[in-house]
């Protein structure tokens, strides 16, 4: 029998899903290992320090994710070693950020590398920087101009990041979500920029989670985003109150809607979200002390609604609650667990019928 060339080899090993079975398979001698390498699409890497002796042998992935700390010089190693990919993933979870000091952090990744990706990587299609807090506004404008492709950008918690930034990604004909949780550098002019650009056509999901230099001004705007589906404004600060909420209340193709904590909206917005979010299908008015069962009832004949969440509603009752399930499309509602014993069980178990309670 003659010997399988690589291009048998590799029609054989694209049927191998399972992991273990491909890391068997590229033991078996140095073609193998080189054939495996390179049909290699995605790695996760727990070990960056150790990148130079393994990612040569992987040049096409399409795939990155680390949440350890990387520097620069890897981010450079990985733009001329990897220029095929397309999801970059390099968020970081909240225990893995904490564990870095003042010194690590100052070794982590900044717009240097960022620009080393920027240039070296242009068909980048995802890119989570999550909890990357060197990452800078240089970094990612030359990131939005040469990734023309890149329609998932995650810069939470990224708190060098302001309007600048906004000003290139409101530019872009490609981003469809955008992540800007803990941004707290962005103001209303930055909402313009995205409200006004091109972006402003393409946008599905947009996360302003704790901007709270943000205010009703700068919310309005965003009424002009005709493709919206997700907005998250929770903690967005005092200075959104109804005249910004009835503003996106206006958005009629938004699906989902987060405005917790935002305590000066009250029934107006809701009475306005009941009215004209007619495809909305989750809303979150967690510590929006200002609702009431006014507002609650509103709800109650929307087609769309499946998932209700009213936590620290203090002024919400049993009878608010039970009046929300003429909403037929309700799957889930979670209240306040201070209510708990505030609503007869007779009616605990009338809504559980209806939907899934949850207290919080």
């Amino acid at each position: 029998m003659s010997k399988l060339g690589d291009d048998e080899l590799a029609l054989i090993i694209s049927w191998v899903i399972d992991q273990n079975d491909r890391q068997s398979f590229s033991l078996v001698c140095k073609q193998w290992l080189s054939v495996e390498g390179q049909a290699r699409l995605s790695i996760r890497v727990f070990e960056p320090e150790l990148l130079h002796k393994f990612l040569p042998r992987f040049p096409n992935l399409l795939t990155f994710e680390s949440s350890k700390r990387i520097t620069n010089n890897h981010l450079e190693f990985i733009a001329n070693t990897c220029p095929k990919l397309e999801f970059l993933n390099l968020k970081q979870q909240s225990a893995e950020s904490q564990k870095l000091d003042g010194f690590d952090d100052l070794l982590d990744f900044d717009d240097v590398g960022v620009l080393a990706i920027a240039n070296g990587c242009c068909k980048l299609c995802k890119v989570l920087f999550r909890r990357r807090r060197r990452v800078g506004n240089v970094g990612v404008i030359s990131l939005v101009k040469c990734a023309q492709s890149l329609s998932v950008l995650d810069l939470g918690r990224c708190s060098l990041i302001n309007d600048s930034s906004l000003e290139a990604i409101g530019c872009m004909n490609s981003i469809r979500a955008l992540n800007l949780e803990g941004c707290s550098l962005v103001t209303d002019k930055g909402l313009n920029f995205l409200a006004t650009g091109s972006s402003s056509r393409t946008l599905k999901r947009l996360v302003l989670a704790e901007c709270d230099r943000l205010t009703d001004f700068g919310v309005s705007l965003l009424q002009g985003m005709c493709c919206l589906e997700e907005l998250n404004l929770a903690e967005c600060g005092p200075k959104v109150t109804d005249n910004g909420g009835t503003a996106v209340a206006s958005i009629a193709s938004l699906k989902r809607m987060n405005l917790s904590w935002l305590i000066n909206v009250s029934d107006i917005t809701l009475v306005a979200i009941a009215g004209n979010c007619r495809n909305l299908v989750a809303l979150d008015l967690t510590g929006c002390e200002m609702i009431t069962g006014a507002g609650i009832r509103a709800l109650g004949y929307h087609e769309c609604l499946e998932s209700l969440v009213l936590a620290s509603c203090y002024t919400i009752c049993g009878d608010d609650v039970d009046m929300v399930l003429k909403c037929k499309s309700l799957r889930s509602i979670v209240l306040d667990k201070g209510l708990k014993m505030w609503v007869p069980m007779r009616m605990q178990e009338n809504i559980s019928r209806f939907c899934q309670l949850h207290w919080r």
